[in-house]
Parts: structure tokens; sequence; C-alpha cells
């Protein structure tokens, strides 16, 4: 069973950053991809990065490049969400999701994304 655990958010001033975390568990991820997406109240899930486990390759929304940085440790099976300059409107609960068995390819719609983890909720106050 593949689980997916968050964690790092929390409050934070604007301008400041977080750095997210995602431990994923329950099967070898060498053939899949990692996804971050956030939901803020009112509003749809978003997409927000992706990094394929066995080449490490990314992609991120349009408006998030710069700010936001995914990467991957693959000995601890753990994804990072490294987010800086963070703004009010950041605001949202950040989920990491698996997109499985896909040969690593880079998707943004969540309907792609098997496994989805409890999400972690980030503030950022002006």
């Amino acid at each position: 069973q593949v689980q997916l655990v968050e964690s790092g958010g929390g409050p934070v001033q604007a301008g400041g950053s977080l750095r997210l975390s995602c431990v994923a568990s329950g099967r070898t991820f060498n053939r899949d991809t990692m996804g971050w997406f956030r939901q803020a109240p009112g509003k749809e899930r978003e997409f927000v990065a992706a990094i394929s486990w066995r080449s490490g390759s990314t992609y991120y929304a349009d408006s998030l490049k710069g700010r936001f940085t995914i990467s991957r440790d693959n000995a601890k099976s753990t994804v990072f969400l490294q987010m800086n300059s963070l703004k009010p409107e950041d605001t949202a609960v950040y989920y990491c999701a698996v997109d499985l068995n896909n040969g690593g390819v880079l998707r943004s719609s969540y309907g792609s994304y098997d496994y989805w983890g409890q999400g972690t909720q980030v503030t950022v106050s002006s």
C-alpha cells in the first residue's frame, strides 16, 4: 500500500521560506513521478511542480518558476518542495502525490496521480 506523508508546513511571514517534505513508502518508486499540488479555500486544486524519481527531471507551474524548487532524495524516498519569497496568495494546503508507472512523464493534471498524502497547511501572513 502506497503511503505519502507530508510535513514542514506552518505559519510564515511574507517574504519568508519553507521547505516541505513528503516521505513515500509502500513500493520502489523508480518508474514514477511525484507531484506537489495546493488547494486554497474555495479554489480548485492547483498544480505546483513535479519530478521524475529516476531522472530527476522537473516541471513547474509557470507562475511559480523561480520561487519554488522541487527535489528528491532517492535513498530516503523523500521529495522536497523549497518555497522562497512566499506571498499571502501562497496560503493553501499542500499535497504530494504519486503518478505510478508512467515512465517518468511529468504531468500537471491531478487526475493523473494515483495516491495522495493528507496535506500540510501553509499560511503566509502579510
